[in-house]
């Protein structure tokens, strides 16, 4: 038990890409940039996606709105019995 004031060390970072494991602190400035730029890439992606998500729930309700709006309208060609 570590004495009182004293916090525990903090775990070292680990990067772990393609199946292997690399000590992020170890690693050049340039490389640790370089997985900075995939991880604002990535949560880039998933906010895109999570946008994507948003439109097409949006588009079904326009979609549905029309085709109730539409039950009043004859299509062209449509000859009422």
């Amino acid at each position: 038990m570590p004495p009182l004031g004293s916090e525990p060390p903090e775990p070292q970072p680990i990067l772990t890409f393609e199946n292997r494991q690399y000590d992020f602190n170890g690693l050049p400035d340039e490389m640790k940039e370089l997985v900075h730029g995939l991880q604002v890439a990535d949560a880039q992606i998933q906010l895109q996606q999570d946008n994507l998500k948003v439109l097409a729930i949006g588009r079904q309700a326009i979609a549905v709105q029309l085709n109730d709006r539409l039950q009043s309208v004859n299509p062209i060609g449509y000859n009422e019995p």
